[in-house]
């Protein structure tokens, strides 16, 4: 795989309310202060509670939080996009930015037990996190 160029980079999906969630809370850790992270929604609702304490588990606190409307964001200020969607629709941003598509499964299955739906939070987070740590290895900051 080529090196990626970006020092930003805008997660999305459709409620901005786990995958895009868990992603900037993670990037922010793996990226540190090299990139600036955000995340943002086309039908943004709330940040699930089971993110944020799935995401606490890793010492990620997502409580200050809120979900964000990607029409709020300037597409000038994004060099990457990852989308997140996997059966609902992307949204998209009119940008000249390097697009990345992560398809995951929506964790927030609410008619399944607590214990269940951890797990497949915990499953999407921590896929997540592999996938971004490789993307930490891909990127090259200009010089």
């Amino acid at each position: 795989m080529e090196p990626l160029h970006f020092h930003s980079v805008l997660m999305l999906c459709v409620a901005n309310s786990a995958r895009s969630q868990m992603a900037e809370g993670l990037a922010r850790q793996i990226f540190a202060e090299d990139v600036v992270v955000r995340s943002a929604g086309s039908k943004p609702t709330r940040v699930n509670p089971l993110a944020t304490l799935v995401m606490a588990e890793v010492g990620i606190d997502l409580s200050g939080h809120r979900s964000d409307n990607v029409l709020d964001i300037d597409p000038t200020t994004v060099d990457l996009v990852i989308t997140l969607c996997a059966d609902e629709v992307c949204p998209m941003v009119l940008a000249d930015a390097q697009r990345l598509h992560w398809p995951m499964a929506d964790p927030d299955r609410p008619d399944e037990p607590r214990a269940v739906q951890l797990g497949h939070f915990r499953a999407v987070r921590d896929a997540l996190r592999a996938k971004l740590e490789a993307l930490a290895g891909r990127r090259q900051p200009e010089a």
